[in-house]
């Protein structure tokens, strides 16, 4: 029994669409990072559900770049944000002016 590849598409989109509206809804930096890691995941199952379709590793192999870039993200990402806890005992998007100097 196989699955049909729209299903994947349509969890793709709704896995997006959670994320892009976490990102602009919540405030916390944590809370974004995970959406926009949420939403680069989605892109990642429509990358793979394309590349099972069409029968082409181009996909997969954007995947992995999009992990590593991802990866690089979170690194840079969270030390920004214990850069904030260390000053202030919360990270809100707000804060980061405060980082200026």
């Amino acid at each position: 029994m196989s699955v049909n590849p729209s299903w994947f598409l349509i969890l793709s989109a709704l896995l997006f669409s959670i994320g892009a509206f976490g990102l602009l809804i919540r405030r916390n930096v944590l809370v974004m990072f995970m959406c926009v890691e949420l939403m680069l995941n989605a892109a990642n199952l429509s990358f793979v559900t394309f590349s099972r379709m069409l029968g082409d590793i181009g996909g997969q192999a954007t995947v992995f770049f999009v992990l590593v870039v991802a990866a690089a993200e979170v690194v840079v990402g969270l030390g920004l944000v214990v850069a904030i806890f260390r000053r202030r005992h919360h990270a809100v998007v707000d804060d980061l002016s405060s980082m200026k100097g």
